[in-house]
């Protein structure tokens, strides 16, 4: 059945209702990659956890390890934007999977390693493979699947961020116990084994398989034939909503990664936890509850708020300020209740960290998901001078309040960055 005619030529119904190769390859990409993206986590977020151990050894204070955050964040998010561009364009197969593999053999050179400026060199550069992550993954997801149900099929992909990172804190806080080198060589390993069966599992678009693309994801005002810059600058630059969306992911990200890299050393110092067990179960609490948060959010997005995940972004902020403050102002001491503090943050703030990247997806549409998925995480991930060498710095110098300070303040004004994004579509399709 003909449903519409543009410069794509005609586009069929969904074959994703009616029929089963096609049904079998979205759940096959979808898996695929959340799991493969799970793997780039094991060999990004193992540092955090390897910090009081590698100070301890080798004399470098939390501001000098905060360098390491900062400049893989910084670089991270460049190459987000970067090669969000290239992926709007490449295979994603062999993008993907070349990307994990890289990191993997980057983290093996660490995990032998001594020199801060080596640390610091080897940490950026994979912070800018690891930008070969996610662009390949939201062009598979705007390719495969429905703009009206994108946000709760993504929002189950993003699960894979919290498997990973729950996988990478329980492992690494048994790991660290025996030696720091072996949060990066053991996840090291497992990546380059990953990035071999990610090869094999994924494909590209339906359309280089011989199967019809997704309906409703046609344009007459945008065609393949369009110049790279005519298209960003139709659909990204010109956007006000992926602005404010990229704006406010700088505010997400500094609370995001501020509770992720630092809670470790946080817990340890200020609360007394062993760093070996009950930091990193604490931590994976947070990862854990953000999977629910994630996927809560997808659901809430497309059946409360018609698909525009920005409404859906400031009730989730706001419920990850309240829970940063009570984590910080009230004086609990349990294992167990501090655990679940933390995990009601985590809960929510996965749901803007999940839903911005779709919801500029949607706006900028299959043409230009990536890139414009992209310029959010260069944003966001510009926000780990904040969240890297900035908290470092403050906890170092003014303890941990002033820290925690930043984080509520970052909370809120990301709260009215959403605010200011309520009118935003749900999508950019015709």
């Amino acid at each position: 059945m003909i449903v519409t005619n543009s410069s794509d030529g005609p586009e069929v119904a969904d074959p994703g209702e009616t029929s089963a190769e096609f049904r079998y390859w979205q759940w096959r990409i979808l898996l695929s990659s959340m799991i493969g993206y799970a793997f780039f986590y094991l060999v990004r977020k193992n540092f955090s956890f390897a910090i009081p151990a590698i100070g301890l050894e080798l004399g470098y204070t939390k501001e000098d390890l905060g360098w390491c955050l900062s400049a893989h964040g910084v670089l991270y998010g460049v190459s987000r934007f970067a090669n969000g561009i290239i992926a709007d364009r490449v295979n994603a197969r062999w993008f993907m999977a070349g990307g994990l593999a890289i990191c993997g053999a980057l983290n093996l050179a660490f995990g032998f390693s001594n020199a801060l400026k080596l640390f610091i060199t080897l940490w950026a550069l994979n912070g800018w493979f690891q930008g070969m992550g996610f662009p390949p993954c939201t062009r598979l997801m705007t390719h495969w699947f429905s703009p009206k149900r994108l946000a709760s099929v993504m929002s189950v992909w993003n699960v894979g961020h919290s498997v990973g990172g729950a996988g990478v804190a329980v492992l690494c806080g048994y790991l660290v116990g025996v030696d720091w080198r072996l949060c990066f060589l053991v996840p090291a390993g497992i990546a380059l084994v990953g990035a071999i069966a990610l090869a094999i599992a994924l494909r590209d678009t339906p359309e280089s398989m011989g199967l019809p693309p997704v309906a409703g994801t046609a344009h007459t005002t945008v065609s393949e034939t369009d110049s790279l810059w005519s298209t960003l600058r139709r659909l990204v630059f010109t956007n006000k909503y992926i602005w404010l969306l990229s704006l406010a992911n700088f505010f997400v990200y500094i609370v995001r990664y501020g509770v992720v890299d630092w809670a470790p050393t946080f817990l340890k110092e200020a609360k007394g936890f062993e760093l070996e067990t009950e930091a990193g179960w604490t931590v994976g609490a947070f990862e854990v509850a953000g999977i629910l948060g994630m996927i809560s959010s997808g659901w809430i997005t497309d059946h409360v708020f018609g698909g525009r995940g920005t409404r859906a972004c400031l009730f989730y902020m706001l419920g990850c300020c309240s829970a940063l403050l009570v984590f910080w102002l009230v004086p609990v001491e349990s294992i167990a209740a501090n655990a679940a503090i933390l995990a009601v943050a985590g809960f929510f703030i996965y749901g803007p960290q999940c839903l911005i990247g779709i919801a500029a997806a949607n706006l900028a549409t299959k043409r230009a998901a990536a890139a414009s998925a992209g310029l959010t995480g260069l944003f966001g991930y510009a926000s780990t001078l904040v969240s890297g060498v900035g908290i470092g710095w403050l906890a170092e110098n003014h303890g941990w309040n002033a820290a925690f300070i930043l984080l509520a303040i970052s909370a809120g004004i990301g709260s009215l960055l959403f605010a200011l994004c309520w009118p935003a579509k749900a999508h950019g399709y015709d």
